[in-house]
C-alpha cells in the first residue's frame, strides 16, 4: 500500500473533499445558527420572564460549560473511534436539545437544555475541523477549514434574520425550535460523509483508506504508480499507543499546547463577550430591540468577508502572520465600536468588528488540528476549544459587571476590556506562534 497521507497532500481540490465540505459545513452552519439565537432571545427572554442582568449572564454562559465539557470529551473520543462519528453523535444531540429550548416551561429548564445543547455543539466543532483539515491537501489545508468555518457566518445571517422576523412576531420559543429541526436533517446528510482516511491508516484500516484516497485520485484525474507499493496485503497495523491529556504537556507539545490555549481562551471571551451582549447593550444604549436586530444582522454580515480574505491570506503570508494581524485589527474596531456615537458609528466599527473577528476565528480552526500529530489532533484540538469555552463561560458575566461598575460609561469600558484581550492574544501569537503553511502535517509533527 502507498502512503496515504503523500498521496493526499498531492491532490488538487477533488468532487468528494468539496462534497464532505459543503455536507458538514451546512451542520455547522445550525451550530452557529443556535448560537446566533442565543444573542437574540436574551433580550426577549429577560422581558419575557422578567430576569435579571445576572440571569441573562448564567444563560448565556451555561452553553458555553456544555460546550467545554463537549469539546474535551469529544476529542479525546475522535482519536479513539473516529471523527466522523463524533460529528454525527453530537449535531443529533445538539439538533433535540435547541428543539426542546425551545418547549422548556421553566428558566432552569431551559438552563439544562442549554447546557445539554452546548454540549453537542462543543463536541462536534473541533471534530469537524479535524476532519475536514485531514481529507485536505496541504496547499489547500488551511483554506478549506476556513471555508468551512464562513458556514458559521451564514448561520449568523439566518439567526439574525429569525431574531429580526419571528421573535418579534412569534416569540423565542419559535427561534429555537427553528433553529434546532434544520440540525436534525442536517445530520442525516452527514452519513454520507466518510471516515477521515488518516485516521484510518493510523488505526490499521489500511483498505478502507486507499479506497477512499483512490476515488479521489481517479476523481482527479492521477494514475496511481504501482511501483510506489511498499506493503503486502498480510501486513497489519502496530498497535496505536492510547493518546491522553497528559500528552499534550510533553516537551514536543508544551509550546504550542500553551500558544494554543491563550488563542483559544482569549478569542472565546473576547467574541462572546460581545456577540452574546450586543442587541443587549444597544437596547441600554438607548436603541429599539427591533433596531438592535437590524444591526446585528447588518454587521453580522461582514464576517462573509472577513472569513474569505483571511482564507485567500492563510496560504499566501501564513497563519501567524494572519492570526496577529486580525487580533489586533479585531481589538481597534472593538475600541471604536465602545466610543460609537452616532447609529453610522456603531454599523461602521461593528462591521470591521465582526470582519476581524471572524476571520480570526477562521484562522483559528485553521491552525489548531495542523500543530498535533493524527493520533493527538482531537484530544488536542478538543482540550484547547475546552479550555477556550472556559473564557466564553466567563464573559457573559464578567460583561453586565462592568457594564453596572461604569455606570454611563460601561458600555465604553466593556470594549476597552475586549479590545486589551484581543491585543495580548494577538501579541502571543505574533511572538511564540509556529508557523505551519506549505507543509504536510507530518511535516510539522516530525
Amino acid at each position: 500500500m502507498r502512503n496515504i497521507t503523500s498521496r493526499i497532500d498531492k491532490l488538487p481540490s477533488t468532487p468528494m473533499l468539496r462534497k464532505i465540505l459543503l455536507l458538514v459545513g451546512i451542520g455547522w452552519m445550525f451550530d452557529a445558527m443556535d448560537q446566533g439565537m442565543v444573542a437574540g432571545v436574551m433580550a426577549a427572554i429577560g422581558k419575557d420572564w422578567a430576569l435579571t442582568q445576572t440571569d441573562l449572564g448564567l444563560l448565556g454562559s451555561v452553553g458555553m460549560l456544555g460546550m467545554a465539557l463537549g469539546a474535551a470529551l469529544s476529542g479525546m473520543a475522535a482519536d479513539k473511534w473516529g471523527r466522523r462519528t463524533v460529528v454525527m453523535v453530537t449535531l443529533i444531540v445538539y439538533g433535540l436539545a435547541s428543539v426542546f429550548s425551545g418547549f422548556a416551561a421553566s428558566f432552569p429548564m431551559l438552563l439544562v437544555l442549554r447546557f445539554i445543547t452546548g454540549f453537542g455543539l462543543g463536541g462536534e466543532l473541533p471534530a469537524a475541523a479535524a476532519l475536514v483539515s485531514e481529507f485536505s491537501p496541504t496547499k489547500i489545508r488551511g483554506r478549506n477549514v476556513i471555508i468551512l468555518e464562513s458556514f458559521w457566518a451564514w448561520g449568523w445571517i439566518l439567526a439574525s434574520l429569525v431574531a429580526y422576523l419571528l421573535i418579534p412576531a412569534y416569540g423565542w420559543r419559535m427561534a429555537f425550535i427553528v433553529g434546532g429541526v434544520p440540525a436534525l436533517f442536517a445530520a442525516v446528510l452527514r452519513k454520507a460523509v466518510p471516515e477521515s482516511p488518516r485516521f484510518l491508516e493510523m488505526t490499521g484500516k489500511h483498505e478502507q483508506a486507499e479506497a477512499l484516497v483512490a476515488k479521489m485520485e481517479s476523481q482527479a484525474g492521477i494514475v496511481p504508480e504501482q511501483e510506489a507499493v511498499y506493503e503486502t496485503e498480510t501486513e497489519t497495523a502496530a498497535p496505536q499507543k492510547r493518546t491522553t491529556f497528559a500528552d499534550l504537556w510533553q516537551k514536543n507539545y508544551l509550546r504550542r499546547t500553551l500558544v494554543l490555549w491563550v488563542i483559544w481562551f482569549g478569542i472565546n471571551f473576547g467574541y462572546y463577550g460581545f456577540v452574546l451582549w450586543t442587541p443587549s447593550l444597544l437596547v441600554a444604549k438607548g436603541f429599539a430591540l427591533v433596531k438592535s436586530f437590524e444591526f446585528t444582522l447588518i454587521m453580522c454580515l461582514a464576517q462573509l468577508p472577513g472569513y474569505f480574505s483571511a482564507a485567500i491570506l492563510v496560504e499566501k503570508i501564513g497563519r501567524k502572520k494572519v492570526l496577529a494581524v486580525y487580533f489586533f485589527g479585531t481589538a481597534l474596531a472593538a475600541w471604536f465600536f465602545g466610543h460609537a456615537a452616532t447609529t453610522s458609528q456603531v454599523l461602521l466599527y461593528g462591521s470591521l468588528l465582526y470582519f476581524f473577528s471572524l476571520g480570526a476565528w477562521g484562522c483559528v480552526y485553521a491552525y489548531t488540528p495542523e500543530v498535533y500529530p493524527t493520533a493527538l489532533r482531537g484530544t488536542g484540538s478538543g482540550w484547547a476549544s475546552a479550555f477556550g469555552r472556559v473564557g466564553a463561560f466567563l464573559a457573559p458575566f464578567v460583561v453586565p459587571v462592568v457594564h453596572r461598575f461604569y455606570g454611563d460609561k460601561g458600555y465604553t469600558y466593556v470594549f476597552i476590556l475586549l479590545a486589551a484581550v484581543f491585543v495580548f492574544v494577538s501579541v502571543i501569537v505574533g511572538i511564540f506562534g509556529k508557523e505551519t503553511m506549505g507543509k504536510s502535517l507530518e511535516e510539522i509533527n516530525q
